[in-house]
């Protein structure tokens, strides 16, 4: 009976997230249909867009570009084969940024919820490392990475990628794992204290189980931050191969061709949820934590 229940919950927010989608194209539509053609203007401000077709496309021809060459070139591939290259390339660089920041993140959580005084230190320095904007430090870390030598190991431009992906995606899973591992019961930690149980036991069996329902949304969270990091950082360093170099090539024939350039978008949109949903798959491995926070 539980895992009818999961099946249907999870059908109703397949199908809840799907009529989303359907509602969005439907908006853009009609007012692509009805709306002015010079957008809705209060004073001398744009607060909607045009609706000529070299400003707005049509929902069908952003997804008829995938059919097409990217080129007039013979034998070029066609946008669909193109982009899907694209994305699993930034992908995989998003999911090292993923790791990468998640083992940064559960260690500074960890450190912080052990000393007080790390957590007073540290937590600042956390939050204010958010306010940095990548396209400033993403050429900042490819210098800084060129400069390692670690026997014949060299540092390329696709590490720099993984290594600003991690920058988004540590913050999430520092903070959200520094709450969970914070909010078992006074009482649950005091019985601890009182059965002389050490503080990495207590961290096994009541804090670790405790910070589950906080540690998943984290993860989906950073999951998503890392796409982000890695396509931003593939537009900042110039990296070939991703989704972040072709959303450039692909703006330049926007004045001519504008359904085209939303291929590379729709491609980033695609991964940024694959990877929030392959991640929200560990809920269904420790759906037994998630409603209580303690095990059952």
């Amino acid at each position: 009976m539980a895992l009818v229940n999961v099946v249907l919950t999870r059908s109703r927010a397949i199908v809840l997230g799907l009529l989303g989608v359907a509602a969005v194209v439907a908006t853009w539509d009609v007012y692509k249909a009805l709306g002015p053609e010079q957008g809705v203007l209060i004073g001398t401000t744009r607060v909607l867009p045009r609706t000529t077709d070299l400003a707005m496309p049509h929902s069908w021809e952003m997804l008829q570009r995938f059919g097409e060459p990217v080129t007039a070139r013979i034998g070029a591939p066609d946008a669909f084969s193109a982009v899907f290259d694209a994305s699993m390339f930034s992908l995989g660089l998003a999911a090292r940024g993923w790791l990468i920041g998640v083992v940064v993140g559960l260690l500074l959580a960890l450190a912080m919820s052990r000393f007080r005084i790390v957590e007073s230190a540290l937590l600042p320095w956390v939050v204010l490392s958010q306010t940095v904007p990548l396209i400033a430090i993403a050429p900042l870390v490819r210098r800084w990475g060129s400069e390692i030598e670690i026997g014949s190991y060299v540092w390329t431009s696709q590490d720099s990628v993984a290594v600003i992906a991690a920058y988004l995606a540590f913050f999430p899973v520092a903070v959200g794992a520094l709450r969970g591992l914070k909010s078992p019961d006074t009482t649950h930690l005091d019985l601890m204290h009182a059965l002389g149980v050490g503080w990495w036991r207590t961290l096994l069996t009541l804090r670790l189980p405790a910070s589950v329902p906080f540690v998943l949304p984290a993860l989906r969270l950073a999951a998503a931050s890392a796409v982000i990091g890695a396509v931003v950082a593939e537009v900042s360093i110039g990296l070939k191969g991703g989704l972040g170099r072709m959303v450039i090539d692909y703006a330049v024939a926007a004045s001519g061709d504008p359904a085209k350039p939303w291929a590379p978008i729709f491609g980033a949109v695609a991964i940024g949820l694959l990877a929030a949903g392959a991640v929200g798959l560990l809920g269904l491995a420790l759906r037994p934590f998630r409603l209580t926070g303690v095990p059952r």
